[in-house]
C-alpha cells in the first residue's frame, strides 16, 4: 500500500474556488468501462492533467488532487485501473486492492510503476541528456515513496516544494 486509507494530498483547498466535479463511467473501444473522477475549473487554463493512481485505484486521495489542480484552474481526471476486474463502482477502505492488482495486467492498462529506484532515475537522466531533451530532475534525499500526503509532516517540505514545481511546470506549458 503506497498511503495510509486517511491520506490526503498537502495541498491546502482554495476557499471559494468555482470548481466542479464528476463521477463519470467510461467506456474503452473494446467495451470496457472503467470508472473516473472528472474535476473541472470554472475558468479552464487550458492544461489537462491525468492523475494516474497507485494500486488501490481511484481513491479519495486522488478524487483530492483532482479538486487541488482545478482549483487552480487546470481541468483534471483520475481515472481507476480496476474497471477489468472490478467494475465502476467506488472503492471504499475495504477494496481488494491486492486482488485485482494480481489480475491486472500491462496490457489491460498500459501503466506499470514500480518503486522507481536511484539506478533508473540514473538512466532516465542518461536518456533524457542523450536525446538533448529540457528537464528537471528532483530527488528528495530521504523521503520515502508516497511522500505526498498531508499525514506525513515531516515530509511537508518535500511535499511544498512538489506541488510548486508541478503547478510551475503546467505553468510553463501554457
Amino acid at each position: 500500500m503506497c498511503f495510509e486509507l486517511d491520506s490526503l494530498p498537502p495541498v491546502p483547498a482554495i476557499s471559494g474556488a468555482a470548481v466542479s466535479h464528476d463521477d463519470l463511467v467510461l467506456e474503452e473501444r473494446d467495451g470496457n468501462r472503467f470508472g473516473a473522477y472528472l474535476a473541472t475549473p470554472d475558468e479552464p487554463s487550458g492544461i489537462g492533467v491525468v492523475i494516474l493512481p497507485d494500486a488501490r485505484g481511484l481513491y479519495h486521495f486522488y478524487e483530492e488532487l483532482a479538486l487541488r489542480l482545478a482549483e487552480r484552474g487546470h481541468t483534471a481526471i483520475a481515472i481507476d485501473y480496476f474497471g477489468r476486474t472490478a467494475g465502476v463502482a467506488k472503492r471504499d477502505d475495504d477494496f481488494p486492492y491486492r486482488e485485482h492488482t494480481a489480475r491486472t495486467t500491462p496490457e489491460g492498462i498500459h501503466g506499470d510503476d514500480q518503486n522507481i529506484t536511484a539506478e533508473q532515475n540514473a538512466a532516465f537522466e542518461q536518456a533524457l541528456t542523450d536525446a538533448g531533451v529540457e528537464y528537471e530532475l528532483v530527488v528528495y534525499e530521504g523521503a520515502p515513496h508516497s511522500f505526498f500526503d498531508r499525514n506525513q509532516a515531516e515530509f511537508a517540505e518535500a511535499s511544498d516544494d512538489a506541488w510548486s514545481r508541478v503547478l510551475a511546470f503546467l505553468e510553463h506549458a501554457r
